[in-house]
Protein backbone atom coordinates (compact mmCIF):
# COMPACT_ATOMS: atom_id res chain seq x y z
CA UNK A 1 0.00 0.00 0.00
CA UNK A 2 1.46 3.27 -0.82
CA UNK A 3 -1.36 6.16 -0.45
CA UNK A 4 -2.52 7.25 3.07
CA UNK A 5 -6.22 5.64 3.92
CA UNK A 6 -8.75 7.33 6.19
CA UNK A 7 -8.10 4.48 8.74
CA UNK A 8 -4.80 5.44 9.09
CA UNK A 9 -5.68 8.28 11.36
CA UNK A 10 -8.24 6.43 13.35
CA UNK A 11 -6.46 4.04 15.54
CA UNK A 12 -5.84 0.43 15.74
CA UNK A 13 -3.20 -2.43 13.48
CA UNK A 14 -3.57 0.65 10.65
CA UNK A 15 -2.08 3.76 12.74
CA UNK A 16 0.19 1.76 14.45
CA UNK A 17 1.83 0.27 11.25
CA UNK A 18 2.31 3.58 10.08
CA UNK A 19 3.45 5.07 13.14
CA UNK A 20 5.89 2.18 13.18
CA UNK A 21 7.11 2.37 9.16
CA UNK A 22 7.24 6.15 8.46
CA UNK A 23 7.80 7.74 12.05
CA UNK A 24 9.16 6.07 15.09
CA UNK A 25 12.64 5.03 13.54
CA UNK A 26 13.25 8.08 12.03
CA UNK A 27 12.15 10.62 15.50
CA UNK A 28 13.78 7.84 17.66
CA UNK A 29 14.68 9.35 20.87
CA UNK A 30 14.87 7.75 24.66
CA UNK A 31 11.31 9.94 25.23
CA UNK A 32 9.66 8.83 22.30
CA UNK A 33 10.46 5.21 22.61
CA UNK A 34 7.98 5.72 25.72
CA UNK A 35 4.76 5.30 23.32
CA UNK A 36 2.66 7.15 26.24
CA UNK A 37 -0.36 9.09 25.70
CA UNK A 38 2.40 11.85 27.00
CA UNK A 39 6.15 12.01 27.13
CA UNK A 40 7.71 12.11 30.68
CA UNK A 41 10.44 14.93 30.56
CA UNK A 42 12.86 16.30 32.84
CA UNK A 43 11.93 13.38 35.71
CA UNK A 44 8.29 15.29 36.31
CA UNK A 45 7.41 17.20 33.53
CA UNK A 46 4.83 16.01 31.07
CA UNK A 47 4.56 17.01 27.42
CA UNK A 48 2.22 15.93 24.89
CA UNK A 49 0.40 17.21 21.82
CA UNK A 50 -2.98 16.65 19.46
CA UNK A 51 -4.87 17.65 16.37
CA UNK A 52 -8.74 18.16 16.15
CA UNK A 53 -10.29 17.26 12.94
CA UNK A 54 -13.52 16.27 13.83
CA UNK A 55 -16.73 16.22 11.62
CA UNK A 56 -19.32 17.99 12.01
CA UNK A 57 -17.67 20.70 13.97
CA UNK A 58 -20.59 20.83 15.92
CA UNK A 59 -22.18 18.08 17.62
CA UNK A 60 -24.80 16.94 20.03
CA UNK A 61 -22.76 17.40 23.91
CA UNK A 62 -19.74 19.74 22.76
CA UNK A 63 -17.62 20.76 19.85
CA UNK A 64 -14.21 21.01 18.30
CA UNK A 65 -13.33 23.29 20.58
CA UNK A 66 -13.83 21.66 23.99
CA UNK A 67 -12.74 18.32 21.95
CA UNK A 68 -9.00 20.17 21.80
CA UNK A 69 -9.35 21.29 25.00
CA UNK A 70 -10.41 18.06 27.04
CA UNK A 71 -8.27 15.59 24.33
CA UNK A 72 -5.34 17.40 25.17
CA UNK A 73 -6.00 17.88 29.00
CA UNK A 74 -6.82 14.47 29.00
CA UNK A 75 -4.21 12.91 27.56
CA UNK A 76 -1.34 14.67 29.68
CA UNK A 77 -3.13 13.25 32.94
CA UNK A 78 -2.71 9.56 31.66
CA UNK A 79 0.82 10.13 32.95
CA UNK A 80 -0.60 10.71 36.43
CA UNK A 81 0.46 14.30 35.65
CA UNK A 82 -1.76 17.69 36.64
CA UNK A 83 -1.86 19.64 33.07
CA UNK A 84 -0.65 22.99 33.63
CA UNK A 85 -0.35 24.69 30.47
CA UNK A 86 -1.50 24.55 26.71
CA UNK A 87 -1.11 26.02 23.42
CA UNK A 88 -3.72 25.70 20.51
CA UNK A 89 -3.16 26.62 17.36
CA UNK A 90 -5.39 27.41 14.10
CA UNK A 91 -5.88 26.19 10.86
CA UNK A 92 -8.71 28.39 9.32
CA UNK A 93 -10.53 27.83 5.85
CA UNK A 94 -11.00 31.04 4.28
CA UNK A 95 -14.42 32.08 4.22
CA UNK A 96 -15.04 30.45 7.47
CA UNK A 97 -17.95 31.97 9.84
CA UNK A 98 -16.64 34.69 12.61
CA UNK A 99 -19.12 33.77 14.54
CA UNK A 100 -18.93 30.05 14.70
CA UNK A 101 -15.05 30.83 15.39
CA UNK A 102 -16.00 33.18 18.37
CA UNK A 103 -18.18 29.96 19.68
CA UNK A 104 -15.36 27.73 19.50
CA UNK A 105 -12.93 29.58 21.03
CA UNK A 106 -15.35 30.88 24.03
CA UNK A 107 -15.86 26.67 24.51
CA UNK A 108 -12.37 26.50 25.10
CA UNK A 109 -12.02 29.22 27.38
CA UNK A 110 -14.89 27.87 29.47
CA UNK A 111 -13.37 24.57 29.19
CA UNK A 112 -9.95 25.48 29.77
CA UNK A 113 -11.47 27.48 33.02
CA UNK A 114 -13.04 24.09 34.09
CA UNK A 115 -10.24 22.37 34.17
CA UNK A 116 -8.34 24.99 35.90
CA UNK A 117 -5.54 25.41 32.82
CA UNK A 118 -3.95 28.23 31.36
CA UNK A 119 -4.01 28.85 27.22
CA UNK A 120 -0.33 30.39 27.02
CA UNK A 121 0.29 30.83 23.37
CA UNK A 122 -1.06 30.06 19.97
CA UNK A 123 -0.88 30.29 16.26
CA UNK A 124 -3.72 31.50 13.54
CA UNK A 125 -2.94 30.03 9.83
CA UNK A 126 -5.72 30.84 6.96
CA UNK A 127 -5.79 29.04 3.54
CA UNK A 128 -7.56 29.11 0.70
CA UNK A 129 -11.09 27.59 0.20
CA UNK A 130 -11.31 24.11 -0.30
CA UNK A 131 -7.74 23.41 1.48
CA UNK A 132 -9.18 22.23 5.23
CA UNK A 133 -12.70 21.45 6.00
CA UNK A 134 -13.88 24.54 7.98
CA UNK A 135 -11.50 24.79 10.69
CA UNK A 136 -9.02 22.68 12.06
CA UNK A 137 -7.42 23.00 15.83
CA UNK A 138 -3.82 21.43 17.25
CA UNK A 139 -3.07 21.93 21.08
CA UNK A 140 -0.30 20.93 22.66
CA UNK A 141 0.04 20.70 26.96
CA UNK A 142 2.76 20.43 29.58
CA UNK A 143 1.52 18.85 32.86
CA UNK A 144 3.49 17.73 36.43
CA UNK A 145 3.32 14.61 37.56
CA UNK A 146 1.83 14.41 40.95
CA UNK A 147 4.19 13.26 43.77
CA UNK A 148 4.47 9.95 44.95
CA UNK A 149 2.95 8.21 41.47
CA UNK A 150 4.41 5.88 38.88
CA UNK A 151 1.58 5.70 36.12
CA UNK A 152 2.70 3.96 32.70
CA UNK A 153 0.62 1.97 30.37
CA UNK A 154 3.72 -0.90 31.20
CA UNK A 155 3.29 -1.53 34.78
CA UNK A 156 0.19 -4.08 34.26
CA UNK A 157 0.97 -6.89 36.52
CA UNK A 158 -1.38 -10.21 36.57
CA UNK A 159 -3.59 -10.14 39.32
CA UNK A 160 -4.39 -5.93 39.16
CA UNK A 161 -7.51 -5.35 38.30
CA UNK A 162 -9.67 -2.91 35.38
CA UNK A 163 -11.68 0.02 36.16
CA UNK A 164 -13.31 2.09 33.58
CA UNK A 165 -15.30 5.53 35.13
CA UNK A 166 -18.66 5.06 32.94
CA UNK A 167 -20.14 4.28 29.97
CA UNK A 168 -18.58 3.23 26.85
CA UNK A 169 -19.40 4.51 22.99
CA UNK A 170 -21.06 7.30 23.83
CA UNK A 171 -18.51 9.99 21.63
CA UNK A 172 -18.85 8.21 18.74
CA UNK A 173 -22.04 6.93 18.44
CA UNK A 174 -22.88 11.38 19.19
CA UNK A 175 -20.59 11.81 15.87
CA UNK A 176 -22.46 9.21 13.82
CA UNK A 177 -26.10 10.64 15.00
CA UNK A 178 -24.95 13.85 13.62
CA UNK A 179 -23.30 13.00 11.01
CA UNK A 180 -25.80 10.59 9.32
CA UNK A 181 -28.74 12.53 10.54
CA UNK A 182 -30.19 9.67 12.77
CA UNK A 183 -32.73 11.08 15.85
CA UNK A 184 -32.74 9.06 19.16
CA UNK A 185 -34.69 9.14 22.13
CA UNK A 186 -33.15 10.71 24.72
CA UNK A 187 -30.71 12.01 22.64
CA UNK A 188 -27.21 10.55 22.51
CA UNK A 189 -24.64 13.12 23.68
CA UNK A 190 -20.70 12.84 23.51
CA UNK A 191 -19.20 12.38 26.64
CA UNK A 192 -16.11 14.99 26.28
CA UNK A 193 -14.89 16.12 29.49
CA UNK A 194 -12.40 17.05 31.36
CA UNK A 195 -10.57 14.32 33.52
CA UNK A 196 -8.49 15.76 35.20
CA UNK A 197 -9.88 16.52 38.31
CA UNK A 198 -11.26 12.85 38.64
CA UNK A 199 -7.52 11.88 38.03
CA UNK A 200 -6.25 14.19 40.61
CA UNK A 201 -8.75 11.76 43.13
CA UNK A 202 -7.31 9.11 42.12
CA UNK A 203 -3.65 10.22 42.47
CA UNK A 204 -4.44 9.69 46.30
CA UNK A 205 -3.72 6.20 45.97
CA UNK A 206 -0.22 6.66 44.79
CA UNK A 207 1.74 3.79 43.32
CA UNK A 208 -1.31 1.53 43.53
CA UNK A 209 -2.94 3.15 40.31
CA UNK A 210 -0.61 1.44 37.81
CA UNK A 211 -2.29 2.21 34.29
CA UNK A 212 -4.43 5.25 33.01
CA UNK A 213 -5.36 5.58 29.60
CA UNK A 214 -8.50 7.39 27.59
CA UNK A 215 -9.94 4.94 25.55
CA UNK A 216 -10.45 7.55 22.06
CA UNK A 217 -9.99 6.46 18.61
CA UNK A 218 -10.01 2.68 18.29
CA UNK A 219 -12.36 2.50 21.56
CA UNK A 220 -11.82 0.27 24.60
CA UNK A 221 -10.50 -2.55 22.73
CA UNK A 222 -7.66 -1.05 21.21
CA UNK A 223 -7.10 0.50 24.82
CA UNK A 224 -6.91 -3.36 26.65
CA UNK A 225 -4.62 -4.38 23.54
CA UNK A 226 -2.17 -1.85 24.41
CA UNK A 227 -1.96 -2.31 27.49
CA UNK A 228 -1.73 -5.91 26.86
CA UNK A 229 1.37 -5.68 24.54
CA UNK A 230 3.06 -3.16 26.33
CA UNK A 231 2.49 -4.60 29.59
CA UNK A 232 3.10 -8.28 28.22
CA UNK A 233 0.52 -9.23 29.87
CA UNK A 234 -3.14 -10.60 29.51
CA UNK A 235 -6.54 -8.98 29.91
CA UNK A 236 -9.74 -10.39 30.62
CA UNK A 237 -13.00 -8.47 30.68
CA UNK A 238 -16.55 -9.21 31.54
CA UNK A 239 -19.50 -8.37 29.45
CA UNK A 240 -21.69 -8.23 31.95
CA UNK A 241 -19.90 -5.30 33.57
CA UNK A 242 -19.13 -2.75 30.88
CA UNK A 243 -21.79 0.21 31.40
CA UNK A 244 -23.46 0.86 28.08
CA UNK A 245 -26.42 3.28 27.42
CA UNK A 246 -29.53 0.73 26.04
CA UNK A 247 -30.04 2.81 22.77
CA UNK A 248 -25.83 2.56 22.08
CA UNK A 249 -26.06 -1.12 22.72
CA UNK A 250 -29.53 -1.21 20.37
CA UNK A 251 -28.04 0.51 17.43
CA UNK A 252 -24.70 -1.62 17.67
CA UNK A 253 -26.73 -4.66 17.21
CA UNK A 254 -28.69 -3.39 14.76
CA UNK A 255 -25.86 -2.12 12.54
CA UNK A 256 -22.84 -4.75 13.17
CA UNK A 257 -20.95 -2.44 15.41
CA UNK A 258 -18.81 -3.98 18.12
CA UNK A 259 -19.08 -0.72 21.02
CA UNK A 260 -15.82 -1.99 22.25
CA UNK A 261 -14.22 0.11 19.37
CA UNK A 262 -16.43 2.92 19.71
CA UNK A 263 -14.82 6.28 20.60
CA UNK A 264 -14.99 7.68 24.26
CA UNK A 265 -14.06 11.17 25.05
CA UNK A 266 -14.43 11.78 28.86
CA UNK A 267 -14.40 8.38 29.86
CA UNK A 268 -10.72 6.89 31.50
CA UNK A 269 -9.62 3.27 32.40
CA UNK A 270 -7.41 2.04 34.67
CA UNK A 271 -5.78 -0.28 36.61
CA UNK A 272 -4.78 -0.48 39.66
CA UNK A 273 -3.61 -2.83 42.47
CA UNK A 274 -6.48 -5.30 42.84
CA UNK A 275 -6.31 -4.28 47.28
CA UNK A 276 -7.22 -0.29 46.17
CA UNK A 277 -10.18 -1.71 43.10
CA UNK A 278 -12.50 -0.90 45.62
CA UNK A 279 -11.17 1.99 46.78
CA UNK A 280 -10.54 3.37 43.24
CA UNK A 281 -14.00 2.43 42.34
CA UNK A 282 -15.20 4.60 45.29
CA UNK A 283 -13.66 7.69 44.33
CA UNK A 284 -14.80 7.60 41.12
CA UNK A 285 -17.96 7.27 41.63
CA UNK A 286 -17.95 10.71 43.95
CA UNK A 287 -16.60 12.67 41.17
CA UNK A 288 -19.23 14.05 38.43
CA UNK A 289 -17.66 11.88 35.52
CA UNK A 290 -17.69 8.62 36.93
CA UNK A 291 -20.48 8.19 38.36
CA UNK A 292 -21.66 5.02 36.04
CA UNK A 293 -17.91 3.65 36.35
CA UNK A 294 -17.17 -0.03 37.12
CA UNK A 295 -14.86 -2.72 37.61
CA UNK A 296 -14.69 -4.25 33.99
CA UNK A 297 -11.50 -6.87 34.39
CA UNK A 298 -8.12 -8.13 35.31
CA UNK A 299 -4.89 -8.48 34.89
CA UNK A 300 -3.47 -12.38 33.86
CA UNK A 301 -0.27 -14.07 32.32
CA UNK A 302 -2.05 -15.15 29.56
CA UNK A 303 -0.74 -12.31 26.92
CA UNK A 304 -4.51 -13.29 25.46
CA UNK A 305 -7.09 -9.98 25.25
CA UNK A 306 -10.13 -12.35 25.85
CA UNK A 307 -13.78 -11.06 26.74
CA UNK A 308 -15.85 -13.40 29.57
CA UNK A 309 -19.74 -12.81 27.42
CA UNK A 310 -23.25 -13.02 29.17
CA UNK A 311 -24.16 -16.12 27.38
CA UNK A 312 -20.80 -17.79 29.29
CA UNK A 313 -18.29 -18.42 26.90
CA UNK A 314 -15.10 -16.28 26.26
CA UNK A 315 -13.75 -15.55 22.76
CA UNK A 316 -10.73 -13.19 22.09
CA UNK A 317 -11.78 -9.50 21.40
CA UNK A 318 -11.28 -8.29 18.05
CA UNK A 319 -8.58 -5.50 17.74
CA UNK A 320 -9.96 -2.65 15.85
CA UNK A 321 -8.46 -2.10 12.09
CA UNK A 322 -9.52 1.55 12.09
CA UNK A 323 -11.90 3.52 13.37
CA UNK A 324 -15.53 2.54 12.70
CA UNK A 325 -15.84 6.48 11.91
CA UNK A 326 -13.12 8.71 10.27
CA UNK A 327 -12.42 12.19 11.88
CA UNK A 328 -14.10 11.35 15.34
CA UNK A 329 -12.16 13.51 16.81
Amino acid sequence: MDKILLSHGGGGTMMEKLINDVFANKFDNEYLRQMEDAALILDNITFTTDSFTVKPTFFPGGDIGKLAICGTVNDSSMRGSKPLFLTSAFIIEEGYSIKDLKKIVNSMADTAKEAGIKIVAGDTKVVERGSVDGIFINTTGIGMVYDGVDVSIKNAKPGDVVLISGTIGDHGMAIMSAREGLNFEPQILSDVAPLNSLIEKLMSLKKAVKVLRDPTRGGVAEVIYEISKMSRVGVKIYEKNLPIKPSIKSVCDMMGFDYLHLANEGKLIAVVDKNYADEALKIMKSDKYGKEAQIIGEINDSNLVTIDTIYGTSRIVDRPIGELLPRIC
